[in-house]
Formats: C-alpha cells, structure tokens, sequence
C-alpha cells in the first residue's frame, strides 16, 4: 500500500553536475526502512527512476512534511564537492514558515544551543529538540514579512544544521508552527499521529496536514558562479496564508 501522493516532485534546475528538486510534502527525500503496510514515496528513488541515473545522491535532506527544493548530485565527483560546500557552511538556505502568533520584532537572530529534550511525564517523543545548556551551538536569523489574524508568515535562515532547528527554535520563541505535530501547542499530537494516522480530526486541530515549513531558496558556489533557485509558498500554505485573511 502506497500512502496518497496527489503532487509529484518536479525539476528546477538541470545542471550537468546536480539537479535541484522540488519535493512536495510527504515524500521523503529517500527510502527509510520501518515497519507498517504504508509505504511512503521519496524523491531520490523517483528522480533515478525517471532519470535512469542511479548514481543520483542527496547531500542535505528534508523532513517528510517539509516541501522545497532538494538538491541531488549526479555523480561521486559531485557529491563530494558537495559534501565540502556542506561542510564549511557554504549553502545558504532560507525557509517559508506560517507560525501562530505576532512577534514583536521585524528581525531576530536566536543563537541557542538544541539538544534532545529526554523522555518523561512532559515529553513522550523521543527526538524532541530543545533549547539546553550542554546542547550543540545552533543559531537562526528570522524575518517576518507578514502578520494575518494572529499569525505570522516568517523566513528563517539556519546558519547551523541542527535537527528540526527551525522548529525548534519557533517554539522557543513562543511561535510554534501551524501543523507541527511534535512542536506545536498539542504535546501528544505525534503520539495520536503515530496510533490513528492523519485524521481529518487532527488536521482540522493543528490548522494544518502537516508542518507548514517550505524550502524557498538555496544559493551555492559551482564552478566560478554562484548557483541560485527559488521555489514560491506551496499550494497549501499558500491558502491556509490566504484564508487568514479574512
């Protein structure tokens, strides 16, 4: 059984070295083994399907729910030169994200460290981050460009790589994310997830499908030019932004 995937990855830059990807939410960026009957598409093993190339390999990744643009190299040679760019902070990403509340401030940097939050009467989602003292140094610049009716649409630029940074940082700043289930205002909401599944139930609680996070722009060096590529606010942020609206 294969889970509904109603939009399919597509192209946005062909190059002789790379592809960057736009991949919708609820696809994987690539295959992970786990127990269930529902198996969840992911874009590296559509994308060496389509292409016929099965060399194709993804030096960063995105959550299942996160959409935006993924990268794929093409070759060994590729990979390695992205596996550097990755490494000494060269790839600059900016994210799209609809939170609830209205902050205060126009920009903020939040340098706080992130770590796993422990399991426990307040936490039942083992891969929970938060902001701890002994945790791995992570910082995240924030701008917001809209305010609708108690919410607020942000770009979040992670200078750091730290799991669900982003998120994490939101939470921390008192801005969970509309439709994240571990890091919205609903503490259990991934537990019910993970026993019932999607109910339009749940969906009609968090205000969303899924977390509205959206890779919007990545921007690289490649071969003496700077590589850029730009994904606008998907068809489901896009109206939960509109129906805000009102």
């Amino acid at each position: 059984m294969t889970a509904p995937a109603p939009e399919k990855p597509h192209i946005i830059t062909e190059h002789p070295d790379f592809y960057i990807v736009h991949k919708p939410a609820l696809w994987l960026t690539h295959r992970v083994h786990r127990g269930g009957r529902v198996e969840v598409p992911d874009v590296l093993d559509w994308m060496q399907r389509e292409t016929g190339e099965p060399d194709l390999s993804p030096p960063h990744r995105l959550d299942r729910e996160t959409s935006g643009l993924l990268v794929l190299s093409r070759d060994t040679d590729a990979a390695r030169r992205f596996f550097t760019l990755f490494k000494t902070h060269l790839v600059g990403k900016s994210y799209l994200a609809i939170v609830r509340g209205t902050p205060d401030w126009e920009r903020r940097t939040l340098d706080a460290p992130l770590g796993d939050l422990g399991l426990g009467a307040a936490n039942r989602v083992l891969m929970r981050q938060a902001v701890v003292p002994n945790g791995r140094p992570a910082i995240t610049d924030f701008r917001v460009l809209e305010k609708r009716n108690g919410h607020a649409l942000i770009e979040a630029h992670p200078r750091s790589g730290r799991l669900h940074q982003i998120r994490a940082h939101l939470f921390h700043l008192g801005l969970p994310m509309v439709g994240d289930k571990i890091y919205g205002p609903e503490r259990d909401a991934f537990v019910e997830f993970i026993e019932t599944g999607q109910t339009p139930e749940l969906t009609a609680r968090l205000g969303l499908e899924r977390q509205a996070l959206h890779a919007a722009r990545i921007a690289f060096p490649w071969a003496g030019a700077q590589m850029v590529a730009e994904a606008a606010l998907p068809g489901d942020m896009q109206g939960l932004w509109d129906r805000l609206d009102v």
